[in-house]
């Protein structure tokens, strides 16, 4: 069955969800910014994946938006902009949509769907995840660069089945879970490594073979880990290892992570973290849904996480320095040599 679909923040992840469900014959509105929507409007929608599979849609095939259309009757919302801007999107949602109108939050952090449910009080809010990173590779163009499932918390009505059956025509499986707190959790602790990327200057695997970032990252899921136990904060496993073994994983050598670690080292060449794009670009960076969700988490146990407090102050201050940060000299930036 055919379904309307509006993407609320056509970046990467929004262009590639929504290309997903385009390709399967939705009618997908997307709404960005004028950047993103120029370069749709004149090249297209190119989707590619690590899995050697490409999808095109002329342009004459999307329908954009520099905001929400009023009175749009969408079977379902997918929320994809940055955290930072979910408060205002929401409320945009909220006079544009219909009550009840079903809103996916595809984002990172774990307090965005609440957010937007407070914003947008008429709408039905569920969290999600994408477990996967987006990379633009040229305008238009966006690459899936490493894979995994979907997660979206479950709502009722055959919305949800549908536009999985959608994203599944495109390699892409959709699983629906009650509760999504522990697996956002979970996700914020592998997504401690964008920072540790985005100053890295480096792509994905890249960094992740050079022990010194590695150590930067265990130092900081460690310290997230702690403060999680103490206030009985769960985290899902969503690697081949618990979070606690993957911490110590990480700061094998690294012959020895190479050899246990094949899975994770399973990532496109090209893949960056969406914050590496971000502070190339000059544009805001999700460093506050990151780092700065473990020093709030800290602060309301009257506690301090001082090495994800000073790699929050490191990507703030980027624009006044852009040069990358060396392995060793990331490590004396967060005080670990």
């Amino acid at each position: 069955m055919k379904q309307t679909v509006l993407v609320m923040g056509a970046g990467s992840v929004g262009c590639y969800l929504g290309g997903l469900a385009a390709g399967a014959g939705h009618l997908v509105h997307f709404v960005g910014r004028p950047r993103v929507l120029s370069a749709l409007a004149s090249q297209g929608l190119t989707l590619s994946d690590c899995d050697g599979r490409r999808l095109h849609l002329d342009a004459s095939q999307l329908q954009l938006h520099e905001a929400p259309p009023r009175g749009l009757v969408a079977d379902v919302t997918l929320l994809c902009v940055k955290s930072g801007a979910t408060a205002e999107a929401a409320h945009s949602l909220h006079q544009a949509l219909l009550p009840d109108s079903l809103v996916l939050s595809m984002q990172n952090g774990v307090g965005n769907a609440e957010r937007a449910q407070a914003a947008a009080p008429m709408l039905a809010v569920r969290a999600g995840m994408v477990p996967f990173n987006v990379a633009e590779l040229a305008p238009g163009h966006y690459h899936r660069a490493t894979s995994g499932q979907l997660v979206v918390q479950s709502a009722p009505g055959p919305a949800l089945d549908q536009l999985g059956n959608a994203f599944a025509l495109q390699g892409v499986r959709l699983r629906q879970e009650e509760d999504l707190r522990a697996i956002q959790w979970g996700k914020l602790l592998l997504n401690l490594n964008n920072p540790v990327n985005a100053l890295s200057g480096l792509p994905l695997r890249a960094q992740l073979l050079q022990r010194g970032y590695r150590r930067c990252l265990a130092a900081l899921q460690a310290e997230a880990l702690d403060l999680m136990d103490s206030a009985k904060v769960e985290a899902a496993q969503l690697t081949p290892l618990p979070p606690r073994r993957l911490v110590q994983l990480l700061r094998a050598p690294t012959p020895l992570f190479r050899m246990l670690a094949s899975r994770m080292l399973q990532i496109d060449d090209r893949a960056r973290s969406s914050m590496a794009d971000d502070l190339r670009l000059g544009r805001p960076t999700e460093i506050d849904a990151l780092c700065g969700e473990v020093v709030r988490l800290a602060h309301r146990q009257g506690r301090q996480a001082p090495l994800n407090a000073r790699m929050l102050t490191l990507v703030q201050a980027w624009s006044y320095a852009p040069q990358p940060y060396g392995p060793r000299e990331l490590e004396e930036a967060l005080g670990l040599a």
